[in-house]
């Protein structure tokens, strides 16, 4: 899943950015509210890590301007201020949770997970489709009750299929899900990962359809 990080302490946004990417999230970092807004204007992102005392534009004035033009992109504050009346703000303005610093990485993963959840409309932490089962915590998969091994890009597209079964993604589509900013990407990346997941799991867990994308069916 990919994540956007607002952050203006370098030290900070560099420590949260390395920690989460080997949880296995893809992360774009900014360190502005400018920056901010232009990268919102994508609509690429599954959720924002919104710190609130930025330069160039506060983080409650990005919350209300994101939350006007009715996006629904999850929105996690991690910021130092404490006090009861901050937390308040920041909820009413539209956030979806709230974290104070220093925090423990460990929360803020599981934070992080439960809002991915709620958004894909899922209560359940496990990912089920048939034979397969897809445990984003840990990364870990099953089929048919055995460990099944996934490289982290090809867990991030099949997390990408399985959130919206019968939805068909494109290329490009599925390459904003799996790449970040600052990673290269290859002319046929996303269809060797798709050739390797079907090895995996049967030439027809994963479908094509011509010209358009590909997909994972929903179950009858």
């Amino acid at each position: 899943m990919r994540l956007l990080l607002v952050e203006d302490d370098p030290m900070i946004g560099d420590s949260l950015r390395k920690a989460l990417r080997l949880d296995g999230f893809t992360v774009d970092w900014v360190r502005d509210g400018r920056s901010a807004e232009s990268a919102l204007d994508d609509g690429v992102h599954d959720l924002l890590l919104l710190d609130l005392g930025l330069p160039g534009k506060d983080g409650i004035e990005i919350l209300r301007s994101l939350r006007a033009r009715r996006k629904t992109l999850p929105v996690l504050i991690l910021t130092a201020r404490d006090a009861v009346p901050d937390r308040v703000a920041g909820l009413n303005a539209g956030a979806d949770d709230y974290l104070v610093k220093p925090f423990d990485l460990d929360e803020l993963v599981a934070r992080i997970h439960a809002l991915l959840r709620r958004q894909a409309g899922r209560a359940d932490a496990v990912i089920r489709h048939g034979a397969l089962e897809l445990f984003p915590a840990s990364h870990e998969a099953r089929l048919n009750g055995q460990p099944l091994t996934l490289s982290a890009r090809e867990f991030s597209l099949l997390q990408a299929l399985l959130d919206r079964p019968g939805t068909v993604l494109s290329v490009p589509q599925i390459e904003e899900k799996i790449y970040g900013w600052d990673d290269e990407v290859g002319s046929n990346t996303v269809e060797v990962y798709i050739h390797s997941l079907r090895k995996k799991l049967g030439t027809g867990f994963i479908k094509n359809v011509r010209g358009v994308g590909y997909m994972i069916p929903r179950l009858p």
